[in-house]
Parts: C-alpha cells; sequence; structure tokens
C-alpha cells in the first residue's frame, strides 16, 4: 500500500457532515488541501467551524445532484442523508442524491483524472440470510420499501463506479460502511447510538424498536476515517468494495444498557414495534480490509461510546444552559 501522499487536493462531498467533518480534520492533519462541498440538509457549519480560516481548507454550499466544476486530485462521494428519518423524509431527494450525485462526482473525476472514493454501506446487503456479510454477498434487498431509496440508491451508486472503471478505466474505489458512531452525530438523527445517548442524558427511557436482540456492529469515526483514508490512497488495483466496520457484534439491548451504565441515568427501556425491513443482523467480515488496507478498528466501543456521551453532554448542556450529568 502507497503512503499517504501531501499537498493533494482533496474533495469531499458532504463534507460538513458527521464522517465528513472527521475526515477533513483528518487530512488537513496530513497537509492536504481540503475542499468540502455540502447543502446542509444533515450537515452543518458547525462540524467543520473549527477549519474555517485555514488557508488549506474551503467549504463550499452546493448540492451534488448538480455538476461542479473544480480541479483536485481525489474526491470522497459522501453526500447522502445516512439515518432512516432523514432520508425516508425526503425518499426522491435521497435517491437522486445517491445516484445524479455518483454521476456528477464520476464525471468530475474522468475530466480531472482524480480518485474517486464512493461511501457505500452495509445496508446494500439487505436483512442479510448470510453472516457475518462479506463483500461477495449480494444482499436479501426489498427494492420497493420504505427504505429502498438509500439502499438501493447505494446499490446503484456502486453500479455506476464500477461501470466508469471497467467503461473509462477510471480509479476507483467503493467502501461499504457498516454501523459508525461519534461526536458530532446529529442528536435527532434516529440511529440507536445517538438516540440512546440523548434518552439517557435527558432521563427518558431509551426506546427500542423490536425485541432488542437483533444486533449491530459498532464502529468509532476514527477508525472509519482512517480506513477511508489508507483505501484512497491504496493500489490502484484495490477498487473494492470494501467492509469498513467492527466485527465485534452486539445486541441492541446490550447497547442500551451499556449506556444507561455509563451514563449514570437510570433510565429505564421502552420497547416499541420494529420498522419494516430492519436488518435482524448485522457483521461485517473485515478480512479483506486486514489484508488489503492492513487496517482493523483499534477503539473499544467503552472509549468510543464515553467520547461520545462526552459530545452530547456538553452539546445539551449549551443547549440548555444547565449541568446534564451529575
Amino acid at each position: 500500500m502507497n503512503n499517504v501522499a501531501q499537498h493533494k487536493k482533496v474533495l469531499i462531498t458532504g463534507g460538513a457532515g458527521f464522517i465528513g467533518s472527521h475526515l477533513c480534520e483528518a487530512l488537513l492533519a496530513r497537509g492536504s488541501e481540503v475542499l468540502a462541498v455540502d447543502n446542509y440538509y444533515t450537515g452543518t457549519r458547525r462540524n467543520v467551524a473549527g477549519y474555517i480560516g485555514n488557508p488549506m481548507f474551503e467549504l463550499m454550499r452546493h448540492d451534488v445532484t448538480f455538476p461542479l466544476y473544480v480541479e483536485v486530485d481525489q474526491i470522497y462521494n459522501l453526500a447522502c442523508p445516512a439515518s432512516p428519518v432523514h432520508y425516508q423524509r425526503d425518499p426522491v431527494q435521497t435517491t437522486k442524491t445517491s445516484v445524479h450525485g455518483a454521476i456528477n462526482m464520476l464525471g468530475l473525476a474522468k475530466r480531472t483524472g482524480a480518485t474517486i472514493l464512493q461511501a457505500s454501506t452495509s445496508e446494500v446487503y439487505g436483512d442479510p440470510e448470510e453472516h457475518p456479510q462479506s463483500e461477495s454477498y449480494w444482499g436479501n434487498v426489498n427494492p420497493i420499501g420504505p427504505r429502498s431509496c438509500y439502499d438501493e440508491g447505494k446499490r446503484c451508486a456502486e453500479t455506476l463506479f464500477f461501470d466508469y472503471n471497467r467503461q473509462h478505466q477510471l480509479p476507483i474505489k467503493v467502501a461499504r460502511i457498516f454501523n459508525t458512531y461519534g461526536p458530532r452525530m446529529h442528536p435527532n438523527d434516529g440511529r440507536v447510538v445517538s438516540n440512546f445517548i440523548v434518552q439517557a442524558l435527558q432521563g427518558n427511557p431509551i426506546t427500542i424498536y423490536g425485541t432488542g436482540k437483533q444486533t449491530r456492529s459498532f464502529c468509532y469515526v476514527a477508525d472509519l476515517v482512517d480506513a477511508l483514508i489508507r483505501l484512497m490512497n491504496s493500489d490502484e488495483e484495490v477498487t473494492g468494495p470494501i467492509n469498513l466496520g467492527n466485527p465485534t457484534e452486539q445486541t441492541i439491548v446490550s447497547l442500551a444498557e451499556t449506556i444507561i451504565e455509563m451514563t449514570g441515568t437510570g433510565s429505564s427501556i421502552a420497547y416499541k414495534p420494529a420498522p419494516p425491513d430492519d436488518p435482524y443482523m448485522r457483521q461485517p467480515d473485515i478480512s479483506l480490509a486486514r489484508d488489503t488496507l492492513k487496517w482493523e478498528p483499534s477503539t473499544t466501543v467503552a472509549e468510543g461510546l464515553r467520547k461520545t456521551i462526552d459530545y452530547f453532554d456538553d452539546l445539551l448542556t449549551r443547549q440548555s444552559g444547565g449541568d446534564r450529568l451529575q
């Protein structure tokens, strides 16, 4: 694997979002020139406020469903709402963001000769019948369900990336990202880690949809960003798709119990019906990432949750003007 090149001009779509903002930070620290593009549908300027004024950083308001004309060496295509609450709010726009966005960014990469990375998702596996999920698994998906705008949009984006690679010899990278958490998550994005932490800090019951026995594998955002940068700068024949996530699997109820214990708030657990097409199991096989990127997560769930709880505690404290954790 090649070392990370310095002084690259890097475009990050969705750069003011949760993962995008952490990627901006990491690339700036490595000496790259970073252009963050975001339409602020779920991202926020607050996430990148600390970089504004840095001569190596530029922030642009732009929607990737429209073409973009810039000169760059690398493109990380992260633009798309990633939580059900947000991507189901405007499902047609979600599909357009994945599909039109991919077409526009691939066109830009083709014109500039940039290497382009697509942030795909474990959702392409649907409700998997293979466990853990490897990259060779084609998935068990519902193409017309309420989650399909996201699942199928990302699947189509992957198709476009590999067709551009085959037809135009475009250097591509495709990352299938599994559940990721950490500071700068949206407090109302509907994902379990942020939901559980905010509910616990507010002293409310923690809401579990379904039995709580369904499993997920949670990767801390700094580990994921490290993997994305390694993938972008890997040898050209390493195209992916490649699973990026934490192979440590846990039940949703065990996560809730851990957060209750770590916050010390004594919240109860309230059970509600599971939403349609909610996957019962989710665990990545990261053998390919270990072999090709020499990568695996290094942050324990306890370490990552502590940093995330501290972030939300500070956020809620500033919003309310009072102390949250006693």
